[in-house]
């Protein structure tokens, strides 16, 4: 991959915390309605789908928002809505992300964007809009662009230009926020809809895809120098930065000063790309924001797409994915280090193998020197789900437990040395005195612990049993434990 893992890293990990960004643009509410097929309706030739669940998500410009507020940035996001139910669902979405909303105007009479999709068997069948983009009067259009120019009175580490082309990004707003921008040095980054790029001349970058681009340059999408030509020709005669072209399962190129640079994109299973788009903007100004150049942010942009591809339906990456997507692509690191992961990674990789109709088992335990015990147990744990997390004690936990002297080998080498383990999917470490609270987060399908302990003694038995869960006791390899190996090296020596 083109660009400094080393460099991204470093900015994801410390960089983005306490950064401002400002994303301006058009905000949508994304409805999934979700259920199984049977049969074909006697109506019409099309599926008759029974509704299971249905949940909310938010899209467009609201998206990045929360893209950006994932990644550890502070986000105000402004934009308008209808007066409407969707108004309330998708700002309580927002709130609870960490957004900043209070710059989101209300349009009396007019619907909030809203995309209504039916899914059924992990595939899309129909997707319903319900949107509205005529313009503004022309009173109310003069108060909201004043109300974006005001909040450019504050300072920002970056703003996103989200354009849907619902009418929130007027050429007015556009020239008159980039004009701001330039002033005071700050990377404007605008994700276009308008085939006149014009409207955006003077952004730091535009991040058109391969067919916007080639319609915006009047070129083949199919001839990739004609591409390449165009992308430098705008870039030059709109004053750009860059132009950040993201090209799907190609990756990304970037056409900056310095030349053509390509970050080739990491093969992914891919079950949605809804929202790909926002996740790869939102992460690519989160890096420029944290100081990275265009190749760098690139790179964590594609990573954070890929992230975005696996899940169902327009989701958040959160910051812990896309470390752990890092370390997948680092030289020596790859997918053992990616094993080792927080809460939130490990509940994204859950929400992930759930969609694909698999299993998730889970057990816990100190791991202190791994011995032939513990690997025979893991082994029989994960014979018993399709996908198995262990909650790992921390040091300070095992202390407690155990007392002084313990552990003898410190945590992130006992989750090292367990993700390095073929049975172990992730691993994930807890300081409290007992894993209720990863239990309770996670739900497994399966709680596993070993044979020394009554079912009922088991911590979060009740809790996996009361979901529809199975609590199995796996058997123990006798003569082997911890304490017993730690003896018999005191007696060789």
């Amino acid at each position: 991959m083109t660009g400094s893992l080393a460099a991204l890293r470093a900015a994801v990990q410390e960089g983005l915390p306490g950064r401002r960004v400002l994303v301006v643009g058009d905000l949508m509410l994304d409805r999934y309605l979700v259920g199984g097929v049977a049969r074909i309706s006697p109506e019409a030739p099309v599926p008759v789908v029974r509704l299971e669940a249905e949940r909310t998500t938010v899209g467009g410009a609201a998206n990045v928002a929360a893209n950006l507020a994932a990644l550890g940035l502070q986000v105000t996001l402004a934009g308008w809505t209808g007066d409407d139910a969707h108004r309330a669902a998708l700002l309580e979405a927002l709130d609870g992300a960490g957004v900043d909303t209070r710059p989101v105007a209300v349009v009396p009479g007019r619907s909030t964007t809203t995309k209504t999709r039916v899914l059924a068997n992990r595939q899309q069948l129909v997707r319903v809009d319900d949107e509205e983009t005529s313009s503004l009067a022309d009173d109310e259009r003069a108060r909201f662009d004043d109300q974006v120019t005001g909040l450019l009175d504050e300072r920002y580490d970056a703003i996103v230009l989200s354009d849907y082309a619902k009418g929130v990004l007027s050429d007015g707003v556009c020239r008159a926020v980039i004009a701001r921008a330039r002033a005071t040095e700050t990377p404007v980054l605008v994700d276009p809809k308008s085939l006149d790029f014009a409207r955006y001349a003077g952004a730091s970058a535009i991040t058109p895809n391969a067919s916007e681009l080639a319609a915006a340059a009047h070129v083949d999408a199919s001839d990739e120098p004609a591409m390449l030509a165009g992308a430098e020709r705008l870039r030059r005669d709109l004053d750009l930065g860059a132009m950040v072209v993201t090209r799907g399962p190609r990756g990304i190129t970037v056409v900056d000063r310095s030349g053509v640079h390509h970050v080739e994109a990491r093969a992914r299973e891919v079950f949605d790309v809804s929202g790909a788009g926002d996740t790869a903007v939102a992460a690519l100004a989160a890096g420029v924001a944290a100081g990275l150049d265009w190749v760098d942010a690139a790179a964590g942009a594609n990573l954070a797409a890929g992230v975005a591809v696996a899940h169902v339906g327009t989701v958040a990456v959160s910051r812990g994915e896309l470390l752990q997507a890092i370390a997948m692509d680092e030289p020596g690191r790859g997918a053992l280090e990616a094993k080792i992961c927080d809460l939130d990674s490990a509940l994204a990789a859950v929400e992930r193998w759930r969609a694909a109709g698999a299993t998730v088992g889970f057990t816990n335990g100190c791991f202190d020197l791994l011995h032939a015990g513990h690997v025979s147990y893991l082994d029989w744990a994960r014979g018993h789900c399709d996908h198995l997390i262990v909650g790992l004690n921390s040091d300070s936990s095992v202390t407690a437990q155990k007392g002084p002297g313990r552990p003898v080998v410190a945590e992130r080498e006992r989750a090292t040395v367990l993700a390095g383990l073929a049975a172990v999917d992730i691993v994930t470490v807890f300081s409290e005195p007992t894993p209720l609270r990863l239990v309770e987060a996670i739900r497994p399908d399966v709680l596993v612990k070993g044979a020394d302990y009554e079912e009922d003694d088991v911590v979060g038995a009740a809790e996996v049993r009361g979901w529809g869960g199975k609590v199995l006791l796996a058997p123990l390899v006798e003569g082997w434990s911890t304490t017993a190996v730690l003896e018999r090296a005191a007696e060789d020596h």
